[in-house]
C-alpha cells in the first residue's frame, strides 16, 4: 500500500517539473515577451490653453490682464483663451465666420462700394429780406423851415420821384439875386464865382439852369424820393426846421431782395459765391424762383451751429415782401466722384468709424474707413475700402459684437494703405531649351 502511494507522488513530481522546465525554456527563447508583462506607459497629459485676456460680457471691448470682479457689473470676469492654429496662412484675414442661415436668420444685409458723383443738394429755409445796398439816403443840403409835407408814411411804397416835402430856404435869396447882378457884367471870373456859390449854397443844377433860363428868384424848394421803394424812415413833419446834412427820409429799393438761410456747418464746405439756388415761396404753390448766392457770411451762429447764406433775387413785379417764409434748393454742381457706403453701414464709436467688409464663404471682417460729408443717405468714404467691396449695411452692430467677443481687432486704414502698396510677388517659370 505505501509503495503505491510513493509512485503516484513522485509521478506528480515528475510532472510539475516537467511543466516548469517547458516554461523556463519558453521564455529563454522569446525575451520580448517580458515586455508584455509591463504595464503600458499613461498619456500624456493634454496642454492646457493659454489666457490671452479676461473680459465681462457686457463690456467685451474693455480687456483685463487677472481674473477677478468685473468693474462695470457684479459678475466674474471670463477668460479668453487662445485658439490653436489649424491652418497656415502666410497672410491670415483677421475676421469671424457665420453661416448664411444665421446671417439670413439675422436679417443681414450688404451694400456695395460704389462710386458716385459729390455733387450735392442742400434743403434749407429762410425768409426775404430788404436789400441793404439798394438804399437812398434823403436829406436837406440848407437850412430851411417845412412848409408843406406831402401824406406818407413809413412802410409806404413810392415811386422815383416822388414829392415828399416842400422847404423854405432864407439863404437862397441873397446868393442868387447875387449871381443875377453880376450875370450882366462882362466878367467871366466873377460869374463863374457867383455860380459856385450857388452850387455851394445847396441849390440843385436844375433851379440853377432855371434860374439862368427865366432870371427868377426861387426860395422854396421841394424834396422828392430819389428812387422807388419802400419808406424806412420818415422824419419830416410841416411847420418843422431842418438843418444843413439832417436826413428826412431812408428809402429801400424793391428791384432785388434778400433771403438769408441757415446752412449747418458739416455742410458748408458744398457752397460757394455764384452758386445757383431754387427758391419756392410759401405764398405761391408750385412756383419757383431762380437766384444765386450773393455772400457768405463769417459770422458762425453758436447755438444753431450754421453759417448764414444771403442769396439775392431779382423782384421786377414786387412780390417779394420782406418777412416772406421761403424753402431754398442749393445745387452744387460737379463732376469730381467719390466712392460711397451708405450711411447705415457706418459704425461710430466716437473715437473711430468701422465697417463690416463681407467676403466668401460668410467672413466678416471688421474694417476702419475715413469718412466725408453724406450725400442724401449716402456717406462718402475717403479711405479705407475699395469700388465692388461689400459691406454689411443691416445688423452689423450684431456682427461687431461678436468680432469683439472673438478678439478680432479692426483692420486700422495704415494697414489698409500699406497692404494695398505692398508689391505683388512675381511668379518665375524655368523653360528648358532643346538644342
Amino acid at each position: 500500500m505505501n509503495t503505491k502511494i510513493n509512485l503516484i507522488i513522485s509521478a506528480i513530481c515528475l510532472i510539475t517539473l516537467g511543466t516548469g522546465i517547458g516554461w523556463w525554456l519558453a521564455k529563454s527563447e522569446n525575451p520580448s515577451s517580458q515586455m508584455t508583462t509591463n504595464a503600458a506607459p499613461p498619456p500624456p497629459k493634454p496642454e492646457e490653453p493659454k489666457v490671452l485676456y479676461w473680459y465681462d460680457p457686457m463690456q467685451p471691448q474693455q480687456h483685463f490682464d487677472h481674473p477677478g470682479k468685473s468693474p462695470f457689473m457684479d459678475m466674474q470676469l471670463v477668460a479668453k483663451y487662445a485658439e490653436p492654429v489649424k491652418e497656415t496662412n502666410p497672410d491670415p484675414v483677421a475676421g469671424i465666420t457665420i453661416d448664411s442661415a444665421i446671417t439670413q436668420n439675422l436679417g443681414v444685409r450688404l451694400a456695395t462700394v460704389s462710386r458716385i458723383s459729390v455733387g450735392r443738394q442742400i434743403e434749407a429755409s429762410g425768409l426775404i429780406a430788404l436789400n441793404d445796398r439798394d438804399v437812398a439816403i434823403i436829406q436837406t443840403r440848407s437850412a430851411g423851415f417845412v412848409e408843406r409835407v406831402w401824406p406818407l408814411a413809413v412802410g409806404d411804397i413810392v415811386k422815383a420821384s416822388q414829392p415828399l416835402a416842400e422847404i423854405l430856404v432864407p439863404e437862397w435869396v441873397a446868393v442868387q439875386q447875387e449871381y443875377l447882378a453880376l450875370r450882366d457884367i462882362a466878367e467871366p471870373t466873377l460869374q463863374t464865382a457867383a455860380r459856385e456859390r450857388l452850387r455851394l449854397a445847396g441849390i440843385p443844377p436844375g433851379l440853377i439852369k432855371q434860374l439862368e433860363r427865366t432870371g427868377v428868384v426861387q426860395s422854396h424848394i421841394t424834396i422828392t424820393a430819389s428812387k422807388a421803394g419802400v419808406i424806412q424812415e420818415l422824419e419830416v413833419r410841416e411847420g418843422m426846421t431842418v438843418m444843413t446834412g439832417q436826413t428826412l427820409a431812408r428809402i429801400n429799393g424793391l428791384s432785388s431782395v434778400w433771403l438769408e438761410i441757415a446752412v449747418p456747418q458739416a455742410q458748408a464746405d458744398a457752397i460757394k459765391i455764384g452758386n445757383k439756388a431754387q427758391v419756392r415761396l410759401s405764398t405761391v404753390s408750385g412756383q419757383t424762383i431762380d437766384g444765386q448766392i450773393a455772400a457768405i457770411l463769417p459770422v458762425l451762429n453758436e447755438n444753431s451751429r450754421s453759417i448764414r447764406v444771403r442769396i439775392e433775387l431779382k423782384n421786377p413785379q414786387g412780390m417779394l415782401r420782406p418777412g416772406i417764409s421761403a424753402q431754398v434748393t442749393l445745387n452744387n454742381e460737379t463732376k469730381e466722384s467719390s466712392l460711397a457706403v451708405p450711411t447705415e453701414a457706418l459704425i461710430r464709436t466716437g473715437k473711430r468709424t468701422l465697417v463690416m467688409l463681407a467676403s466668401e464663404q460668410g467672413r466678416f471682417t471688421p474694417k476702419e474707413v475715413s469718412t466725408g460729408h453724406e450725400i442724401g443717405d449716402q456717406t462718402l468714404i475717403l479711405a479705407g475700402l475699395e469700388e465692388g467691396q461689400r459691406v454689411v449695411s443691416s445688423g452689423q452692430f450684431l456682427i461687431d459684437s461678436e468680432a469683439s467677443l472673438n478678439g478680432v481687432e479692426a483692420e486700422s486704414i495704415k494697414q489698409s494703405a500699406e497692404h494695398l502698396m505692398a508689391p505683388t510677388p512675381v511668379q518665375e517659370h524655368a523653360t528648358e531649351v532643346t538644342p
